[in-house]
């Protein structure tokens, strides 16, 4: 029985995979949202969410704890003046794994997204069915847009037609005066 056995050796050495953990962690603080395949979503997921506690602690010896795991020192910033009061009232559960249908091409490997909760990205529609909807919404949308542009020359149009027929008519009253 495997019994207190924690974290997934990912036929890695130790110090190729901590690496790996390293950038995946840098990575998703960086752009907010990762896709990686689901085992190793898994794993970097702890790793950050313990990243995130210490950012939200933050102190200088949490900052050199972070910093230990964070490849970039711009995504290091990020991670405390950003990210950690975004969280300041989360008591945990900073990180979603989204799991994608199909496998990646290649080699089949389940595939997965893993991505802060309550992230400033914008999600990607990833059915097809979804991106259509989301298509015809904007078309739509573009078309009224059309419309609502004409109407709008239309009128300054008339408007502008009007504006000379006012004046003649404000200059034929002066001409009978004289």
């Amino acid at each position: 029985m495997r019994h207190n056995y924690s974290g997934r050796k990912l036929s890695r050495t130790s110090a190729h995979r901590k690496m790996l953990y390293r950038n995946l962690v840098t990575a998703l603080f960086e752009h907010e949202r990762i896709q990686t395949t689901a085992i190793k979503a898994k794993e970097a997921r702890s790793l950050a969410e313990k990243l995130i506690t210490f950012a939200k602690r933050g102190d200088l010896h949490a900052r050199r704890q972070a910093a230990r795991k964070v490849n970039d020192p711009q995504v290091l910033r990020k991670l405390f003046d950003e990210i950690a009061p975004r969280y300041a009232e989360r008591p945990g559960g900073y990180t979603r794994i989204l799991r994608l249908s199909g496998g990646r091409k290649g080699d089949n490997a389940e595939m997965a997204i893993l991505e802060l909760v309550d992230s400033s990205v914008r999600p990607k529609s990833l059915d097809t069915r979804k991106r259509k909807q989301a298509r015809r919404i904007l078309k739509a949308e573009e078309k009224a847009e059309a419309k609502a542009a004409l109407l709008e020359a239309a009128e300054e149009r008339e408007h502008a037609a009007e504006e000379p027929e006012a004046e003649t008519g404000a200059s034929e009253p002066e001409d009978e005066q004289k």
